[in-house]
């Protein structure tokens, strides 16, 4: 994968940059976004592809991104398609670190060292080129200002920043309260970014331990006689939320 076009998750991040803070907004349910925008761009590329709601590798292949190549073989080495929700619901810590230090190397935000109550040291990040930001923005903007069905990668760019709570933060207030609900709207035009998105709301919602609470050890029947579903291997029941929120950047 050439590097002349940012990948989802770069996207996902740099709109949700505070400009005048150097914050990320939504910090922990941003963690889970970039692990769904990463699901995405592999859709994109030809790697995996849907399978109901679980996510199978199709082409093992490495992308030549880092990142994304990492992801694309911890999901290989599974052997099975996984479901969506227990993949973006997994341990993510440093993911949103790792993205931010990418961009910084990429020059598009530099990093400015401060401190929390005069001791705790804080890093910020400021975007060294607005302009990238703003095309971004734009994309968003012509998608919902004129209906018009947008491309795959602005359809899941926008579910994804809908799903993580990027709307109120984009269109705040009762003025953006239309956009809002357009933004949402836009989840229906690319399947694989409504299957990523709709699994990152599930895990914020607790959705994705409701199959493993409901499995019975194995070589036992649930309730009922009938045998319980098999629980995906390796997969915790509840996403890590303590360990997302210590990563997150201040």
């Amino acid at each position: 994968m050439g590097r002349s076009r940012r990948t989802l998750p770069e996207e996902l991040l740099l709109l949700a940059l505070d400009p005048a803070t150097g914050t990320t907004a939504q910090p922990q349910s941003l963690d889970l976004g970039l692990a769904g925008a990463q699901l995405v761009e592999l859709a994109l590329a030809g790697r995996i592809a849907p399978d109901g709601d679980r996510i199978a590798v199709v082409v093992p292949r490495p992308t030549g991104d880092p990142t994304l190549d990492c992801a694309l073989e911890l999901l290989r080495r599974r052997g099975a398609p996984v479901r969506a929700v227990h993949w973006i619901g997994g341990p993510r810590l440093g993911l949103r670190q790792t993205y931010l230090s990418h961009l910084e190397r990429c020059g598009m935000v530099h990093a400015v060292a401060g401190q929390m109550c005069g001791v705790l040291p804080t890093t910020r990040y400021q975007a060294t080129d607005t302009e990238i930001s703003r095309e971004i923005r734009a994309r968003l903007d012509s998608a919902i200002r004129t209906g018009v069905p947008p491309d795959p990668r602005t359809a899941a760019l926008a579910a994804l920043a809908h799903a993580v709570g990027l709307g109120k933060h984009l269109y705040p207030g009762n003025e953006g309260r239309s956009s809002r609900s357009r933004l949402r709207d836009l989840i229906r035009h690319d399947p694989m970014g409504g299957l990523v998105a709709h699994a990152v709301m599930d895990v914020q919602n607790g959705a994705a331990a409701q199959p493993r609470r409901s499995s019975a050890p194995a070589g036992r029947q649930a309730p009922g006689g009938r045998g319980a579903p098999e629980p995906a291997r390796g997969v915790p029941a509840q996403p890590h939320r303590g360990s997302m929120a210590r990563a997150a950047v201040h």
